[in-house]
């Protein structure tokens, strides 16, 4: 049966006396305190947590010890809870509401959204990206390598134009189509949430069905990137032996990656369950797979070298995932990995050697994800392996029958064999190519 509301009435709001929380309905209560005190109070639930706001003291009848005391009325209470009801539809905190100040900016703004809406988010991953694209900062609190929306950060949210969000994206979306899509997403939330609190009015100028789409060519129109930038893998050896001279989960998290051709994002969800010690094999359950959504997917198993086993029996054996990240129960970093790149980079400069840059992309700093390609161009350039092995490597979609074959006992002990000759190869380093460096994270 469907709880009644408005069940109070003016008059029974200004005379009842017994202490507690009295109902109106719909969130909304009468709070008298032991001491007399009356107001009112709005109680929900935000990401799942008991939270309560104040709608000001209620109104009190006299009586012969005490005067009067007027207060907001119960209609007026009642439209506030109408209104925290709303913006919470809208997924908003009300509490988030009544405190944002007018003249915010887009700072200001998008740093509450970021806070209103973390505790939803499954991981760090999240977190740092929007922390990255809208604020600057990088994982560690860093500045980040490309500040993109550092020219309105400090504009009022209500002073953002159409001009500025095309200044941010024209210059990246031929180039950098994805992400400058992610970076028009999210600015435009943070705008649609500054409207809901009442500090922006008119047209959203970052949406883009009936606005943007006519400014810039669709995501299918653009040439991608082919690639992520990837390392030629005549250099692994020597990248690999420089990465094992930095200390750090970071640091252990990218050579296990690329020593078992992962992806970063099943890395850093990696966790103990996952690793069968006496088959020497790590399972990436398919909930956690790539694919589009509605494909159809599947465990991924990866064969385990005496190189990866030897990274995952040093780590920490009382956390959550296999690589940690700084707080409690939460996982590695996404950027992480490529920040341990960066510092090698660094480094490289400050000794006057090159960065590990991909030739063939105009010399732009390898990612982490980029080291698949690396896998692949040397299955296919140096070894005989068959291309379906590779491909079942890194979990790419086989036809049934090819992929039924690879999942049977003996493709994975050539697969087995596949990796161990690449962890062999990237351990391998010809003599006096390898740099020295200090041991550092």
């Amino acid at each position: 049966m469907a709880r009644k509301i408005n069940r109070l009435n003016p008059k029974s709001a200004a005379t009842i006396k017994e202490c507690g929380r009295h109902a109106d309905g719909n969130g909304l209560y009468l709070s008298i305190s032991p001491n007399g005190g009356r107001r009112w109070v709005f109680l929900y639930r935000w990401h799942g947590k008991p939270t309560e706001i104040g709608f000001g003291s209620a109104p009190r009848a006299g009586t012969p010890d005490a005067p009067a005391r007027a207060g907001v009325k119960l209609a007026d209470a009642r439209e506030l809870a109408t209104q925290a009801r709303a913006l919470l539809a809208k997924g908003i905190n009300p509490k988030d509401a009544r405190s944002a100040p007018e003249g915010s900016t887009f700072g200001d703004c998008a740093k509450d959204y970021i806070e209103a809406n973390r505790a939803g988010w499954k991981n760090d991953k999240h977190l740092d990206q929007w922390r990255m694209t809208l604020l600057g900062i990088g994982p560690k609190g860093e500045p980040a390598k490309n500040d993109y929306c550092k020219s309105i950060r400090g504009l009022t949210v209500d002073a953002v134009t159409d001009i500025h969000v095309m200044k941010i994206l024209q210059p990246i979306w031929n180039t950098k189509t994805e992400t400058a899509n992610r970076i028009r997403g999210r600015i435009e939330k943070v705008l649609d949430r500054a409207k809901a609190l009442k500090l922006r009015s008119g047209e959203n100028p970052a949406r883009w069905v009936g606005h943007l789409d006519q400014l810039l060519p669709k995501k299918s129109q653009v040439a991608p990137v082919k690639n992520y930038p990837a390392l030629p893998y005549q250099q692994m050896p020597e990248f690999m032996a420089e990465l094992r001279q930095r200390e750090g989960i970071a640091a252990r998290a990218l050579e296990y990656t690329i020593l078992t051709a992962a992806r970063t994002s099943e890395t850093i969800g990696a966790k103990a369950t996952e690793i069968e010690p006496n088959e020497k094999v790590w399972t990436v359950p398919k909930e956690r797979m790539k694919g589009k959504k509605g494909a159809r997917k599947r465990d991924h198993v990866v064969p385990l070298t005496r190189q990866a086993i030897a990274i995952l029996d040093d780590l920490p054996k009382d956390a959550d995932f296999l690589f940690p990240g700084g707080n409690l129960g939460e996982a590695l970093s996404n950027a992480a990995m490529a920040a341990v790149i960066d510092r090698m980079n660094e480094d490289r400069v400050k000794a006057g050697l090159p960065k590990w840059v991909d030739p063939q992309q105009g010399n732009r700093e390898v990612v982490p994800h980029g080291f698949r390609s690396t896998f692949k161009d040397w299955c296919s350039e140096v070894t005989s392996y068959p291309n379906d092995m590779s491909e079942m490597a890194l979990s790419h979609t086989l036809p049934d029958k090819v992929e039924a074959a690879y999942r049977r006992g003996d493709m994975r002990e050539k697969r087995r064999q596949m990796m161990a000759a690449w962890a062999t190869f990237c351990s391998t380093p010809k003599a006096g190519k390898v740099v020295q460096f200090s041991r550092k994270a």
